[in-house]
Order: structure tokens, then sequence, then C-alpha cells
């Protein structure tokens, strides 16, 4: 892992487009993580900020986010199977090479885990000629999926090589996740790790939750679960995931500074990740008869 493995996400930081990707490519990352609103609500329009992105040189990681899409049925699925075509299309104007869907919070979805299963997998199969991957995110909030590894066993059930799970830490934090699991998913079915913390060791009740969720995030090394991260961070590396990180950080505080004093502090926890929590412990020598240690 090293600091390109890191990139921004849009949704951290105020101002246009222009402006993110600004500061964005002035703080070291190369590459960022767009929201779809950042592209469809340019005032030059959509393929004005396409042209926009491809001329900062910074890669697009993927575009957020398809929201209520699978456990539904009849005309409420064809209505979010078309939104998702589009933004399928959105993705492939400006080379995003991932769709991010986040799972269901409707109450018109069902808890029918291979009606789910085969919704992500025929999403995943539209994407295909787009060279588009579809990573599917379980939100701590989810109707029916909100654990990491109830959303693994979606994604392990759809069987579709196009389709992935999205890691997140602050769901998993805010679920106090048991992070065993993370062994029995194959790191290359892990299609993108976002990261974020936040500043109290408990979340107290669902409306604590979506308001620290949507709010009050911040980067890793800046609140209070560095351990539990550090745990996270060495599990992955260890499982062999090699892909992107992504700074998920909502967080009103931040959208009231200039985006390029925010990107400075995500380049900041960039290093705190790779210089603190991977890094490599040197073997210690034991002793011997021959090389006995000093008093």
């Amino acid at each position: 892992m090293n600091l390109s493995n890191f990139g921004m996400d849009s949704i951290t930081l105020a101002g246009p487009l222009e402006s993110k990707l600004s500061a964005s490519k002035s703080a070291g990352f190369t590459q960022i993580m767009l929201w779809a609103k950042d592209l469809a609500g340019h005032p030059g329009g959509l393929n004005e900020a396409v042209r926009l992105v491809k001329a900062s040189g910074i890669r697009v990681t993927g575009i957020q986010v398809m929201r209520d899409f699978e456990g539904l049925s009849g005309t409420l699925h064809e209505y979010k199977l078309d939104i998702a075509k589009n933004l399928l299309q959105m993705c492939k104007a400006v080379g995003a090479p991932l769709l991010m869907v986040c799972s269901s919070t409707s109450a018109h979805a069902v808890n029918d885990r291979p009606l789910i299963a085969a919704q992500l997998a025929k999403l995943a199969t539209l994407a295909i000629p787009l060279d588009v991957k579809i990573g599917y995110e379980a939100l701590s909030w989810g109707r029916h999926i909100n654990q990491y590894l109830q959303s693994w066993e979606v994604v392990e059930l759809a069987d579709h090589s196009n389709l992935g799970v999205v890691i997140d830490s602050f769901h998993m934090l805010a679920n106090q996740a048991d992070l065993d699991g993370l062994v029995d998913i194959p790191s290359d079915k892990i299609a993108m790790v976002q990261l974020s913390d936040y500043m109290w060791r408990d979340i107290r009740s669902a409306e604590e939750r979506l308001e620290t969720a949507r709010h009050l995030r911040v980067f890793p090394g800046e609140g209070a679960h560095s351990q539990e991260l550090s745990d996270l961070l060495r599990r992955l590396d260890r499982g062999g995931y090699r892909g992107d990180y992504s700074f998920e950080v909502f967080n009103d505080d931040y959208l009231q500074l200039s985006p390029e004093i925010v990107a400075r502090r995500a380049h900041r926890a960039a290093k705190w990740v790779t210089d603190q929590v991977l890094r490599r412990s040197l073997q210690v020598l034991q002793p011997t008869a021959d090389h006995p240690t000093m008093a």
C-alpha cells in the first residue's frame, strides 16, 4: 500500500466540481470518488463536467450512489433499473470503473436474499459492456442488509464476476462489527474500501447514527476508533486486498472550509494509515549463545 491507493470523495469537499478536482490534485491525490450530482448538477452540463474531469488528469475510482435498488418488484423495480442504467452511462462517460450500490432502506423492499442476489447480478450483467463493475455496500441502517457479512452473503449468492462488496469502515464501526468475518471474503471480491471515523465511542440511537453518518464523520486518525481502524486495515492488507481506498467523510464543518484545507487533512490521514497503521515492525532478533543481548 502507498499513497497512490488513496483518493478523495467529492462529498467531503465544498465548492463546484472544478474546485474539488483542483484541491484534490494539489494535495497530492491522483484519484477521486465522484457523486453523480457533481456531474449532473454542473452549470455547464454533463458533457462539460466530463471534459473537466478528463482534463484534470485525476482518475475516477467510481460513481455514487444507486440507492434503494434491490428487493423491489413490479413498476418500482423497473423504475430503479432505469435509474441505474442512466448512472451506468454516466460511469462510462467519465471513465469510472465502479458504480456504488448501497443496501435498500425502502419500506417496499422485501427480505428475499435470492431475489436481491438475482437483481444485483442482473445489474452487474448490464454493466459489463460499459466496463463498469458493481460494488454493493451494506448501510448500517439498511432495511434488510445492514451488516458487511450480509452484503457478502448476497454477493456470494449472486456468484457474478462483475459484482463485489464495498467495505465501509463507518458502518462497520457503527455496528461494532466482528472483523473476524473479513477472512471469509476473497480479496478479489472487494470492489472498494471506504474510510472514515467519528468522534465518540458509542452511537446510542438510530437518530444519532444517521446524524453522525451524514454530518459528523472525520478522517482516519482524527476520531475515537483508531485502534479498530488499524485492525481493519491490517486484516485487509494481510488478506491480500490491494485495491483503492476512498475517504468518504460527510462532515458539515469541512464544508465550511476551503477544499484545499480539507484535502490536505485527507492527505495527512492517508499518511497516518500508511506510516502508522500498516507499518511493518522489524523482526526482533532473539538472543543466542553466540549473540547474547547487551545488559
